[in-house]
């Protein structure tokens, strides 16, 4: 996951709004939301071929969801490694990190949200900080909340802060959507789909919030899927697409 768009409100029927949008090389493979987990039979996301996780996983009965983004800072031994991809999967069944042994995960920026909280764990391979996300809109990049551990002189970086310069006061300026369970897309995610759709610009474009980037020698990498979840008090929302831009491939997930 590369951005995390999340709305709080909690005077709303519908409190919490949370966006996922995954980048990764387009190459590697990965299948769509479903029950994938035996072990937690309940819980549905895509799933990662590669290591097994997810990027976004959700708890209907709960409802909850959980979503994780790379972080920054120092990366766990690599003998020792363990998929992030385990995290929301944790998170989003048990309402709650755990107890891990956090020196065996590369950094990251975590979320667990449920329609009366929300909370965000940051680790940066030496100190894990969690906190709430109150009333109002919040992005959540690989440089951290509103990007806020910004790098100078690094290209990623800037391009994060490019996209939070325009995307973020779009999203602010339009109203907020409260989509209603058996609402066609359109109509749940209201003003916000043609931002979610891209807003028009070129995917190659610096500001651009679903990227697609050619690495050179075979390497594209970009938005493979983007998710769209609402919590409330009569259960959770999950839309879904696998071709980022396109207007019409949104689908419902049940």
């Amino acid at each position: 996951m590369c951005t995390a768009i999340i709305s709080v409100e909690p005077s709303s029927p519908v409190p919490v709004v949370v966006v996922g949008v995954r980048d990764e090389f387009v190459a590697r493979e990965w299948t769509g939301p479903g029950r994938h987990w035996p072990e937690r039979p309940t819980l549905v996301g895509g799933r990662d071929l590669r290591a097994g996780g997810t990027w976004l996983a959700v708890e209907p009965d709960a409802p909850r969801v959980a979503v994780v983004l790379n972080g920054r800072g120092r990366m766990a031994p690599e003998a020792a490694r363990a998929s992030r991809g385990e995290l929301p999967l944790r998170v989003a069944a048990d309402g709650k990190l755990g107890a891990l042994d956090l020196a065996v995960f590369d950094p990251f920026h975590l979320v667990g949200a449920e329609p009366d909280r929300v909370r965000l764990w940051s680790w940066d391979g030496e100190t894990l900080t969690e906190r709430e996300l109150r009333a109002g809109l919040h992005m959540i990049v690989n440089s951290g909340l509103e990007g806020e551990g910004q790098q100078e002189g690094e290209t990623e970086d800037a391009y994060m802060a490019a996209r939070l310069a325009y995307f973020r006061p779009r999203f602010a300026a339009v109203p907020r959507p409260e989509p209603g369970p058996d609402e066609p897309v359109e109509r749940a995610w209201g003003a916000w789909l043609p931002l979610l759709n891209g807003d028009g610009l070129p995917r190659a474009d610096h500001r651009a919030l679903l990227p697609l980037l050619d690495l050179g020698d075979g390497r594209v990498w970009g938005t493979t899927s983007v998710s769209l979840i609402a919590l409330g008090s009569g259960g959770v929302r999950y839309d879904f697409s696998a071709a980022p831009g396109e207007g019409d491939a949104w689908s419902r997930v049940r």
